[in-house]
C-alpha cells in the first residue's frame, strides 16, 4: 500500500504508518482503504488520533498505551445516517451518527482533512440511502404479499352497495307491493342495475 497516497492533506507520516501497519490486518476481502484523517493537538502529541475511511466502513482508531495498542471503532456505511463537521479555530470536530442514533466524533482535526473525510463520507451516505430505500421497499413488498387477498376482498366485504343488494332477501316477509316499491328506489339510486330489479320484481309477481 502506498503510504504516499494519503498523505496529501499534510497527514502525520508516521502516525499513518502505524495506523496502516494495523489496518491491514482489520481488512476482508475486497476492502481497500480509501483516506486516512489524523487529529493535530495544539499539544505535542505521539500517536494521534486518526479515522480511516475504507469502501465498506468508518473506522475510529485511538491508540492507546503510548501507541503500544490501538482501540478501533468500526461502523459499516449501510448502517452510518449522517456526518457533520464543525470547523472552529484549532480544527475541525468530525461527528457521525448511525440509523440507530449510536455516534462517535473526533476534534482537532487539521480543516482541510476532516473536509475531505466529510466529502467522502457524503458521496457514499448517498449511495448508502439508496441500498437502504431499496431494502425498505422489498421488505413492504414482502409483508405486502401475504395481505394481497385480505385487500382484495375487503372492499366486497365493507362495500356499501353489496349489503344493500341483500336486503331484499331480508324483507321478503313484507307485502310484495311494497317490496316493489324499495326495489324501484335502489334502481332509482343506482344502487342496483334495472336488470337485477326487473329479475326480482318477476320472482315477487310469481309468488303474488
Amino acid at each position: 500500500m502506498n503510504l504516499k497516497q494519503f498523505l496529501n492533506e499534510e497527514q502525520d507520516p508516521k502516525a499513518v504508518e502505524k495506523l496502516l501497519d494495523r489496518i491491514n490486518s482489520l481488512l476482508t476481502s475486497q476492502e481497500f482503504v480509501e483516506y486516512i484523517a489524523v487529529q493535530k493537538k495544539p499539544a505535542l502529541n505521539l500517536s494521534p488520533d486518526c479515522i480511516a475511511l475504507t469502501n465498506r466502513r468508518i473506522i475510529f482508531c485511538r491508540p492507546k498505551n503510548f501507541g503500544f495498542s490501538m482501540d478501533f471503532q468500526d461502523y459499516s456505511w449501510v448502517d452510518v445516517a449522517d456526518c457533520h463537521i464543525k470547523e472552529g479555530i484549532l480544527g475541525s470536530t468530525f461527528t457521525m451518527r448511525t440509523v440507530s442514533n449510536l455516534s462517535n466524533m473526533m476534534d482537532y482535526l487539521p480543516k482541510a482533512q476532516a473536509r475531505k473525510l466529510y466529502q467522502f463520507a457524503q458521496e457514499i451516505e448517498e449511495q448508502m440511502r439508496g441500498v437502504r430505500r431499496e431494502k425498505d421497499l422489498e421488505v413492504r413488498r414482502a409483508s405486502a404479499g401475504g395481505g394481497v387477498t385480505v385487500n382484495n376482498t375487503t372492499p366486497i366485504i365493507a362495500h356499501p352497495l353489496q349489503t344493500q343488494q341483500s336486503t331484499p332477501k331480508l324483507i321478503e316477509a313484507e307485502d310484495p307491493f311494497a317490496i316493489l316499491q324499495k326495489l324501484k328506489g335502489l334502481v332509482e339510486n343506482g344502487i342496483i342495475s334495472p336488470e337485477e330489479f326487473e329479475n326480482k320484481k318477476n320472482e315477487i309477481l310469481s309468488r303474488v
